[in-house]
């Protein structure tokens, strides 16, 4: 009889992509171990048969507990962890939030309040860093795979997104460099693009400071925290996520949802600006310069 394998995948609030992971790889076998804000609530989960323990990336008492529990759990050994809890910009709906505030942040790079971005990367960052730090040795045992959620956002210079996308490019890096270290594992980053979750809706609401230099585009920007894109199926990113990080030799990069074509092959094919254009488009930043031309009169 084969040996039960574990997964573990942190932020599985309900609407989100933790909840369709859990759930996929449950349909594909294995035990899975959900984790959740203590403030969230549970009842997706346990509708589902899945175990879940409270979690606060963020707070190192709150990982080791979550340590204690799972070695107890599985007898000291994890096939899959999937840092997958994160604070996101209201474009990147497919994050799965798990600030205190459970809000996402959307802003411009000069307006942006730096408190806000240090929650964000402790979430983001040090969140699997710690993750990683407490639970790389039960991993070994089974000689399992770090799945890190990343984002076409620390790809791209997605306007209002500069926070996320720092933060999403740091995650990156980390999880790039923990790869070649890491050699009794694997480790799997996932470029993640447009994918539908709830976490669009907890940011509808933001503005533009009043004194902002970005007042021109008050109204762009309201109708952008607020919109509906076109989006990949949280379900249909869970098949395919699971079954990438239980392939014997997975890739190192995995690219998967809306838009991910087109950034993949414009970063690798063209050049250094080569997004400016578009984005100096889709947003109406023309309108700036065209203020800046009228005050100069």
């Amino acid at each position: 009889m084969a040996e039960q394998r574990f997964a573990l995948v942190t932020g599985c609030g309900q609407g989100g992509i933790g909840e369709a992971l859990v759930k996929e790889y449950a349909r594909r076998g294995l035990r899975p171990i959900a984790t959740l804000l203590a403030s969230e609530p549970s009842q997706h989960l346990d509708e589902a048969g899945i175990e879940w323990f409270p979690l606060d990336v963020t707070r190192k008492e709150s990982v080791v507990e979550l340590r204690k529990w799972v070695e107890g759990l599985t007898g000291g050994r994890l096939d899959v962890l999937v840092n997958n809890a994160g604070k996101g910009e209201a474009k990147c709906k497919w994050r799965e939030v798990a600030g205190a505030d459970k809000t996402a942040y959307t802003m411009t790079a000069i307006d942006t309040d730096v408190g806000e971005v240090q929650q964000m990367f402790d979430v983001n960052l040090f969140g699997p860093m710690r993750m990683v730090h407490y639970f790389h040795d039960l991993l070994i045992q089974s000689a399992g795979i770090i799945v890190n959620i990343g984002s076409v956002g620390g790809i791209v210079p997605y306007v209002y997104g500069s926070s996320y996308n720092a933060s999403k490019a740091a995650l990156h890096a980390w999880s790039n460099t923990l790869r070649v270290e890491m050699a009794a594992l694997e480790v799997l980053t996932v470029i993640s693009g447009e994918i539908g979750t709830n976490i669009l809706k907890s940011d509808a609401a933001r503005q533009l400071p009043q004194d902002s230099y970005y007042s021109p585009l008050a109204q762009e920007f309201e109708k952008h925290v607020q919109r509906v894109p076109d989006t990949t199926s949280r379900f249909v990113y869970a098949e395919q996520v699971v079954a990438q990080s239980l392939k014997t030799v997975p890739a190192a990069w995995f690219w998967y949802g809306k838009t991910t074509s087109m950034v993949r092959l414009l970063d690798m094919f063209g050049w250094r600006t080569v997004f400016d254009g578009i984005f100096w488009n889709m947003f109406g930043l023309a309108k700036l310069r065209h203020g800046e031309k009228m005050k100069m009169k």
